[in-house]
C-alpha cells in the first residue's frame, strides 16, 4: 500500500536506534513524586469566573511566559473539576502555584492548596475579599508570585530524562480530507516509536472513535481491555444520540470528510498499531508507560451542556493525565497552543500549511505532494519532541498562545477502571 494513504503503519524503520542515540540529551525538572516535567511553570488559578479578572491581571502585569493562567469559572462545586485542578496544579511541568479565590465560592480552596503543597509545589492563596478588592488582590497576586517563583527556582533540580519518563497526548481539530492520510498516520508512527522506547501515549476523542471501536478491541491488550474499550465507545454513541450531535462538525464536511465514521476511521490513525494497554477517564494519571485511550465521555445521561466539542477542553483533560506534550494534528487550520504542556501543530493539509506557516510545526502534508513519508514524518514528530523536552519552543510557545477552559462535567467511569 502507498505510503501517502496508509493508515495504519509500522514501526519507524531504525526508531530505536534513533531513540537511544537522542536520549541521553534529554533533560527534566525533578518533582517530589519521582515524575520529571519538561517546563518549570508557574501557574496563577482562579476558582471562580469572579476572580477571574484579577487573576488575569496579575499574569499580564507579571509578563513572563512561564507565568500561566488557569481556572474554573464555575461557582457550584463540582467533583470533576477539582480532580481536574488537583491534577494540572501538581503536574510535573508545573513548579509553583499561585490561587486566586474571591471568597464565597464553593470551590475547595484549602484542599487544593494542601494537595499542591504535599506534592512538593510551593502555593500561596489571595482571597479578593479578604485583601481588600480588586486593586489590592492584583497587588497581593503579583507578590505572591514573585514569592512562588522564588521558592521554585530554589527548589528547581534539572536532571537527565529518558525517552520512558514521558508522556504524550494526541488531538485533532480542523480536520479535514487530509488529516487521516497524513497528519494522524504520520503521529501514529511517531507513537509507536515512543511506545517501543518507554514512553506513554494517550489517544482520546472517544465520540470519534465510532464505527472503530472493533478494530481497538482486537488490539486490546487483554480482554479486559478489550471490554472496556467497547464499553467506552459504546456509552459515547449513546451520549450523542441523546444530546441530538456529536463531533462531526460542517467544517469537517467542507474540507471533505463525508460522515462520523470516515472522521473517525482518521482520527483513530493517531494510535499508531501497538498494543492498547488500558482506558483511562480524564485527571487519571497512566499507570505506566504503552498506549491508553482517554474516555472523555461521562457517565449517565446527558448533563452540563457536554459534549463541550472544544480543542482545549480536550488537551486540558490530557495535561490532566500526566501528557507533558501534546501532538495536534489539524487539516483546515488551528492557532491554539496552551497553558502548562506544549502543543505541536502537525497540519495534514499542505495548502493550509503554505497558508499558515507561521502557526505549523510540522508540514505532514508533504507526504500527498511527494516529499516525504508516513516513516520520515512521524521520525520528525519525534525528534521535535526531543528538542521541546529539552526547551525548544513550539510554534504556539512562540506566539504566545497558553489557551486554557475548563467547565462543569461529570464524572466517573461507568464501567470499571481497567489498565493493564
Amino acid at each position: 500500500m502507498n505510503d501517502a494513504v496508509q493508515t495504519f503503519g509500522v514501526q519507524t524503520t531504525g526508531a530505536q536506534d534513533y531513540v537511544a542515540q537522542n536520549d541521553a540529551t534529554m533533560t527534566g525538572w525533578l518533582r517530589a513524586d519521582g515524575r520529571k516535567g519538561i517546563r518549570d511553570a508557574i501557574v496563577v488559578v482562579y476558582l471562580v469566573e469572579c476572580a477571574h479578572h484579577v487573576a488575569r491581571r496579575i499574569v499580564d502585569k507579571i509578563d513572563d511566559p512561564r507565568v500561566q493562567l488557569i481556572g474554573f469559572p464555575g461557582c457550584y462545586p463540582n467533583d470533576y473539576a477539582l480532580a481536574m485542578m488537583k491534577a494540572l496544579t501538581t503536574h510535573p511541568n508545573v513548579g509553583g502555584v499561585v490561587l486566586l479565590s474571591l471568597g464565597c465560592e464553593s470551590f475547595n480552596r484549602e484542599l487544593l492548596g494542601a494537595n499542591a503543597r504535599e506534592q512538593g509545589r510551593p502555593v500561596e492563596t489571595v482571597v479578593i475579599q479578604q485583601v481588600g478588592g480588586t486593586g489590592p488582590a492584583i497587588a497581593a497576586g503579583m507578590a505572591a508570585v514573585e514569592r512562588v517563583r522564588a521558592e521554585a527556582d530554589a527548589r528547581a533540580r534539572r536532571v537527565p530524562m529518558a525517552m520512558s519518563e514521558l508522556v504524550i497526548g494526541t488531538i485533532c481539530g480542523g480536520s479535514d480530507g487530509t488529516s487521516g492520510i497524513t497528519g494522524n498516520p504520520a503521529v501514529g508512527r511517531a507513537f509507536d516509536t515512543l511506545i517501543d522506547a518507554g514512553a506513554a501515549c494517550i489517544f482520546e476523542e472517544t465520540g470519534e472513535m465510532i464505527g472503530c471501536e472493533g478494530h481497538m478491541a482486537s488490539r486490546a491488550a487483554t480482554p479486559e481491555v478489550a471490554d472496556a474499550l467497547l464499553a467506552s465507545v459504546h456509552k459515547a454513541e449513546i451520549y450523542y444520540r441523546a444530546m441530538g450531535y456529536g463531533s462531526f462538525a460542517p467544517g469537517n464536511a467542507e474540507g471533505g470528510l463525508s460522515s462520523q465514521e470516515e472522521k473517525s476511521a482518521g482520527a483513530y490513525a493517531k494510535s499508531g498499531s501497538r498494543a492498547i494497554d488500558g482506558v483511562i477517564d480524564p485527571a487519571e494519571l497512566v499507570p505506566g508507560p504503552g498506549l491508553y485511550l482517554l474516555d472523555v465521555v461521562p457517565p449517565g445521561d446527558p448533563k452540563f451542556g457536554f459534549p463541550n466539542i472544544v480543542d482545549n477542553a480536550e488537551i486540558g483533560e490530557l495535561m490532566a493525565s500526566g501528557a507533558h506534550i501534546n501532538l495536534f494534528v489539524t487539516g483546515r487550520g488551528s492557532v491554539v497552543g496552551s497553558a502548562i504542556s506544549p502543543v505541536v501543530k502537525i497540519c495534514a493539509n499542505p495548502d493550509t500549511y503554505r497558508r499558515m506557516a507561521d502557526d505549523m510545526d510540522v508540514d505532514a502534508g508533504r507526504i500527498l505532494e511527494g516529499r516525504g513519508t508516513l516513516d520520515e514524518v512521524g521520525a520528525e514528530i519525534v525528534d521535535l519532541i526531543i528538542g521541546i523536552a529539552n526547551g525548544a519552543q513550539t510554534k504556539s510557545e512562540e506566539l504566545g498562545h497558553s489557551e486554557f477552559i475548563l467547565t462543569y462535567k461529570a464524572s466517573g467511569p461507568a464501567r470499571p477502571a481497567v489498565c493493564h
